[in-house]
């Protein structure tokens, strides 16, 4: 299975990068720089159609997505177009993201950043943080319920209010169970990449009052959003529309400005 060879992959990685840059000296860095994590959660619980825009030049599924990939001017375009966050890939060997991505584009937009990865470890979390990441993604499917708790913690220790990112009714209870106030409902299966596009219309109903819902993946009409908004989705996760389009500001406009 892919998101098995992703995972493994990624396990690899975060044993390397600790071994270049230990977690003693992560922690110093985010010391001796401190930073102030913008408002992620505020951004999208703002009226109106919430779109957190992502950067994103591969995926495992669809292989090159943007050819012409130019991580800070497309979330220059991003925020200059109206949205609300920007996402941030950062795995490196399936979707060929990279974390310098993550702390180019902070230096440059303003908007608060999503860090989508394969979260794993708490080194990850200070990573994330070094780098200038507001938020992150926490992925039910890959974390059991204790994992994802103290990721969760880990995270807020730092000042980071995470994404929990679920599939299916079990992860949701699950993200819940764990403290999740931010909770995507990701249309696409990981394992098979299958979609099924009413499964937020399905879940939302089950959140408790007060978290803050995202929608995610195979969004591509306002309507949709519209539709799902009104089902109690906060904000819109959107990344594969956007990047195929020839002018990604006029595709952002059209979807946040009704005819």
């Amino acid at each position: 299975m892919i998101l098995d060879s992703i995972l493994e992959r990624k396990k690899q990685s975060i044993e390397r990068a600790k071994k270049d840059f230990p977690l003693e000296e992560l922690g110093r860095s985010l010391a001796y720089n401190p930073y102030t994590p913008r408002p992620f959660a505020a951004s999208l619980a703002k009226d109106g159609l919430n779109i957190i825009a992502e950067v994103k030049k591969a995926s495992p599924s669809k292989g090159i997505i943007r050819e012409d990939f130019e991580p800070l001017s497309i979330a220059q375009e991003y925020e200059e177009h109206g949205a609300s966050a920007i996402s941030v890939l950062t795995e490196e060997h399936f979707f060929l993201g990279n974390l310098e991505y993550l702390s180019t584009i902070r230096r440059f937009v303003r908007l608060p950043l999503l860090r989508k990865d394969f979260i794993i470890d708490p080194y990850q979390i200070v990573e994330s943080a070094v780098y200038g990441a507001d938020s992150l993604l926490l992925i039910a499917a890959i974390l059991s319920k204790k994992e994802l708790q103290n990721l969760i913690s880990a995270s807020r220790h730092v000042g980071i209010e995470p994404l929990v990112e679920v599939h299916s009714k079990t992860e949701l209870l699950t993200a819940i169970a764990a403290g999740a106030d931010i909770i995507g409902i990701n249309h696409r299966n990981l394992e098979d990449f299958n979609m099924d596009m009413e499964l937020a219309k399905r879940l939302i109903p089950l959140i408790p009052n007060g978290k803050i819902i995202v929608a995610e993946s195979g969004l591509h009409e306002r309507e949709q959003l519209e539709d799902l908004r009104a089902c109690g989705a906060h904000a819109f996760l959107m990344g594969e529309f956007f990047m195929r389009q020839d002018s990604i500001g006029a595709a952002l406009d059209s979807m946040l400005r009704s005819s």
